[in-house]
């Protein structure tokens, strides 16, 4: 392990790798990152497929197998086997962590993100697709998403909530798990496997802000550049921490087995040269968090990260600059719903160029 990234899980942090590909489960590159690096777990998105799926020859033999199948069949049989056999890998980590970690998350389809009832019954079908206790099935932070979140849990299936970035929708979406854990218990469901994590974007909030602020370009406006996103994220650990301390409803569950959701800090990866490449990792460690990052990213708190806790303690520092932000006239809940929105689109269109990609190979292999 190198001494950055044990530093960072020693302080509470989580390492999951933001990343999953049938060349890096072969290879024994998922394996070495664990044994070298403290991954403890695995998200995907339809970003991730995209990527993955548009290699040649890495899923050859296995679209041959299946044949002229339809193309959604074919995507939801290579997406499923991947992260049926990472679940694999990290069975012995999900097991000595009491499911903890050692997860891995599959997301429905991004077109189905404004389509509860669509949502629910996907959510439900690549739970038994994968047939494992130690997945995750990823549902947006939608207002549609929210009743699906608290419909899929309360079946006993562990969820993975993504495309967060507001305060007021992670509020929400902290409801809307208790609400999920209380029905399955009142669905007879065993709590103590049952989980979940919050994930919550962070340098995507600061390549909006900081254009906003380039405009407004005053002296003020350029020494808030970079902020944003960090402020905004410990201020959702703040909320995380005083919620599940407050709600009555939590304690009882509690009692009875259930583990918190876990904020998770993604798209960590830096998008700002200026900025420390490690900067959305280790200005935001605290006990009890998941951050997922991109290789690229792990590889720099590997090699010169810090890992030493950074958030409790920074909560009036962090409301001060959201109020600066707000009095410099900027709309931090436009941003965020706008972030949302484009979240959405990005993924369709990940996803769209995924059909294109695994058409492509069925008619490839198939002559």
């Amino acid at each position: 392990m190198t001494e950055a990234t044990q530093r960072t899980s020693d302080s509470g942090v989580s390492i999951w790798l933001d990343d999953l590909s049938r060349t890096r489960i072969e290879s024994g590159n998922l394996q070495e990152l664990i044994a070298e690096k403290n991954v403890v777990g695995v998200t995907t998105n339809p970003s991730i497929f995209q990527k993955a799926l548009s290699q040649v020859g890495p899923y050859d033999a296995q679209l041959k197998e299946l044949g002229k199948v339809d193309v959604d069949t074919a995507i939801r049989e290579l997406t499923t086997t991947d992260v049926r056999n990472a679940t694999d890998i990290f069975r012995e980590i999900a097991e000595k962590t009491d499911f903890v970690d050692g997860r891995v998350s599959i997301e429905v389809d991004p077109r189905l993100a404004h389509d509860t009832e669509g949502t629910e019954k996907q959510a439900v079908e690549l739970w038994e697709k994968v047939n494992r206790p130690n997945a995750m099935i990823k549902i947006p932070a939608t207002l549609e998403g929210l009743p699906a979140i608290t419909a899929t849990l309360a079946k006993g299936i562990s969820v993975n909530v993504t495309l967060i970035f507001s305060l007021e929708r992670y509020e929400q979406v902290i409801d809307a798990f208790i609400e999920g854990i209380a029905q399955a218990d009142a669905n007879g469901h065993d709590l103590k496997h049952i989980g979940s994590v919050a994930s919550f974007f962070v340098s995507r909030v600061d390549t909006a802000v900081d254009k906003q602020l380039e405009e407004i370009g005053t002296d003020e406006a350029k020494a808030l550049e970079g902020k944003a996103a960090i402020a905004n994220a410990r201020i959702a650990y703040e909320l995380f921490e005083k919620k599940f301390a407050e709600d009555p409803r939590w304690a009882a569950l509690e009692a009875k087995g259930a583990k918190k959701q876990r904020p998770l800090w993604a798209s960590t990866g830096t998008k700002n040269p200026n900025y420390s490449d490690c900067v959305y990792v280790d200005e935001l460690v605290a006990p009890f968090v998941v951050n997922t990052m991109p290789e690229k990213t792990l590889n720099a708190l590997a090699d010169h990260g810090n890992g030493a806790p950074t958030i409790q303690g920074t909560y009036e520092e962090s409301h001060a600059v959201m109020d600066k932000l707000a009095e410099l006239g900027i709309d931090f809940k436009a941003v965020t719903d706008k972030l949302e929105a484009d979240g959405v689109s990005q993924f369709i269109n990940s996803w769209d160029s995924v059909i294109a990609d695994v058409q492509a190979g069925i008619d490839r292999v198939n002559g």
